[in-house]
């Protein structure tokens, strides 16, 4: 039967509020782990205090590459001079009385370590096969082949022009579609005129308009230069350095002629009591 004594002890145990998202055994501590090939810190690591300098190793083993009889452990301390050399391989962890984030150093004495060099870290070191374009001509359905037979086909086959039929969707060549572009809400800007008063949206942002056309810097098609009546814009009426009208710094900015409505739009007073 289970003392009193030990029943409280493990009541308060089990009870007693948590300092991290669950309590650490009092057998255990956490270590940062450093290698002296590697240069990328490795991960904290839970370590058991029971467990042999030598069960310490291969463990780490599995972790940086390096042989546990090539390797040599060290406790660097902040406060103390010289590391702790962990050297007899039957002694646990727990004697050499480590902390919570004490500094766990590997020392990797083989020359031919799979972590010497950067052969971990460096992948450029890692030799890659590179198919000859002779096998690779040998090869049955790839894509090269299936594009040479798309091409007799089609001689203006594209990748682009496929997936656009696969999709069921009309295919427009970039040429095309550039021209497009350039203009685009050509006849929403014909409706507007520069000096009239405006609203746009979103959020019925009014203004003025001061510029109608292209905006060198901004996608193509046509836009409009908006000085709003309050500070709801992202510049002074100028793109990338190059000025297409002139206002208040915040208070410009520049919208496509479909987000604008020519009007009467007086400005609006927040003050104006007539409109509560």
């Amino acid at each position: 039967m289970v003392a009193t004594d030990d029943l409280r002890a493990l009541r308060e145990y089990v009870t007693a509020p948590s300092t991290g998202s669950q309590q650490q055994s009092e057998s255990t501590v956490v270590l940062h782990v450093t290698h002296c090939n590697l240069k990328l810190q490795m991960m904290e690591l839970r370590f058991d205090l029971h467990t042999t300098v030598r069960g310490l190793k291969e463990k780490l083993s599995t972790h940086c590459g390096t042989s546990p009889d090539a390797m040599e452990l060290q406790l660097l301390d902040k406060g103390e001079a010289e590391p702790v050399t962990l050297q007899t391989e039957h002694r646990q962890l727990g004697f050499f009385s480590p902390y919570d984030g004490q500094t766990l150093h590997i020392l990797d004495h083989d020359p031919h370590s799979l972590s010497a060099h950067g052969w971990l870290e460096d992948t450029s070191k890692v030799d890659k096969y590179v198919m000859s374009e002779e096998a690779y001509a040998k090869r049955e359905n790839t894509y090269k082949s299936f594009k040479e037979q798309k091409r007799k086909e089609d001689p203006e086959w594209t990748a682009e022009k496929e997936l656009c039929q696969r999709r069921g969707i009309p295919y427009v060549k970039p040429e095309a579609r550039k021209a497009a572009g350039e203009d685009e809400f050509a006849g929403e800007a014909e409706l507007l005129e520069v000096g009239q008063r405006c609203e746009c949206a979103p959020a019925s942002r009014r203004g003025t308009i001061r510029y109608i056309g292209k905006v060198e810097g901004l996608p193509g098609g046509h836009w409009v230069g908006v000085e709003y009546d309050e500070p709801l814009g992202k510049n002074d009426g100028s793109v990338k350095g190059k000025r297409f009208f002139k206002c208040s710094a915040n208070y410009g900015g520049f919208v496509r002629p479909d987000k604008v409505e020519m009007g009467d739009f007086p400005a609006i007073d927040e003050l104006d009591l007539d409109e509560l």
